[in-house]
């Protein structure tokens, strides 16, 4: 066994538990009942990978591999406690009729899905929002305690706590795996549409790491929405989430260049959107609409934004004064710092960037935003759009002492560099384009 062979076989073992832990954790808590065990249990499989791949080689279906081991320890669990005996004999007749990979529900109040079984799991009532959160970013998106602590804008203690103790809840209080219905499904319903929300938006634009996307995360995102919105066609932000997310993978090739770097949303090539998803995304912001009762709700607000960039061919075609009025009222609906900032950026575009500027300076004092590196580098934008590239520079400078993510901090950094090439020349002026992350 050479060297080079164990590093191969250790660098696909860490690509594919990476993409298949959330798969292989909701396959394995389907037979044992418990988040925390299956999460063990699917570590075991990883380390009998490490142990058997560089010997016998990289098996030619590693993800397929990584489930059976996992699922057959699952079962030798089970089956060393005799008080499941009965357990272990129902799942195993369930196991043997179910579909290994549903694509599509076939009934929408029956959907045969473990990862969302997982998600409902995990946004269980007998925890509380900020855990529910957090447990299902770590059991379903695959994310580092350190990513998740970003995602939430929260110490990264303090999210390891919850995890731990989130665990912990479920397992004494016996909670079923599975998809609740009624009102049950109704009251956790505003938990499982954040997560996956969070679970794209970490895809989207990784909180940390040398890859500014994680496609993986966004499949399994959009596709949880996709999902969700057969399972209850009558609510409305179930399909202004769907909506959203089909519109913000619809400009995912654009978004970074031939080695990986960001593009910004004025640089990119427009004609590298997805138009099947365009399409998908307005159609389900079209059934949003259709089932509303009490006008748009915060997803809705969101995806009709992101219909009103898919809407303009072009940057300079951009209904930024329609985008400023969408994010006043999201900021109605759901107030954040965050959202505040975003609808910064709009108003600068719409009417100007000292006016963009006012509103970031009122956001300084946010104690949500004080690591937020997004916050200096919008700054440092209408900073340069002004004409203040001293001033820019620092913050772009700030920024990329804020952000995780590798890619992020170069393009900061060139920014940064950018200012201070132009500082001498008043008559230069900036990229005039906000930092877009979304």
């Amino acid at each position: 066994m050479t060297a080079e062979r164990t590093a191969e076989a250790a660098h696909a073992i860490e690509t594919v538990f990476r993409l298949e832990a959330p798969r292989i954790i909701a396959g394995v808590t389907r037979i044992v009942r418990d988040v925390g065990i299956a999460e063990e249990l699917a570590q075991d499989a990883l380390v009998a990978a490490l142990e058997q791949w560089p010997d016998e080689g990289i098996p030619d279906n590693p993800g397929a591999w990584l489930m059976a081991t996992a699922k057959h320890r699952a079962i030798d669990l089970v089956r060393r406690k005799e008080r499941y005996a009965r357990k272990l004999a129902e799942v195993g007749r369930d196991l043997e009729a179910a579909p290994p990979h549903p694509d599509e529900p076939a009934d929408p109040d029956d959907i045969d899905d473990d990862l969302l079984r997982l998600v409902f799991t995990a946004c269980h009532p007998v925890l509380s929002a900020e855990a529910r959160v957090a447990l299902t970013l770590r059991l379903l998106g695959g994310l580092t305690t350190a990513e998740i602590a970003r995602a939430v804008l929260a110490p990264e203690a303090t999210v390891a706590q919850r995890i731990v103790r989130a665990k912990r809840t479920l397992a004494t209080k016996n909670v079923a795996f599975e998809v609740p219905y009624g009102p049950e499904r109704a009251a956790r319903l505003g938990s499982v549409l954040e997560v996956i929300y969070l679970i794209f938006n970490e895809g989207y634009a990784a909180t940390a790491g040398d890859d500014y996307l994680r496609p993986g995360l966004c499949e399994d995102a959009l596709r949880l929405a996709r999902l969700l919105a057969a399972l209850m066609p009558k609510e409305p932000e179930v399909h202004g989430l769907a909506a959203l997310l089909e519109l913000q993978a619809s400009r995912s090739a654009a978004r970074t260049g031939p080695s990986g770097e960001p593009v910004l949303l004025k640089d990119q090539d427009r004609t590298r959107w997805n138009q099947l998803l365009i399409r998908r995304g307005f159609a389900a912001l079209g059934r949003a609409d259709a089932v509303s009762t009490g006008g748009p709700g915060p997803y809705a607000l969101q995806a009709a934004i992101a219909a009103s960039h898919a809407h303009a061919h072009t940057y300079a075609e951009t209904n930024w004064e329609g985008i400023a009025t969408l994010y006043g009222l999201l900021a109605a609906r759901a107030p954040s710092p965050v959202v505040e900032l975003n609808r910064a950026v709009a108003v600068s575009m719409a009417e100007g960037p000292a006016a963009g500027l006012a509103l970031v300076d009122a956001l300084a004092g946010e104690p949500a935003l004080r690591d937020y590196h997004l916050l200096p580098s919008v700054r440092g934008d209408l900073l340069d759009r002004l004409g203040r590239r001293e001033e820019a520079r620092a913050e772009f400078e700030r920024a990329a002492s804020l952000t995780r993510n590798e890619r992020e901090r170069e393009l900061l950094l060139a920014r940064a560099d950018k200012c201070r090439e132009e500082r001498g020349n008043p008559d230069s002026h900036g990229s005039h384009q906000p930092h877009e992350r979304r």
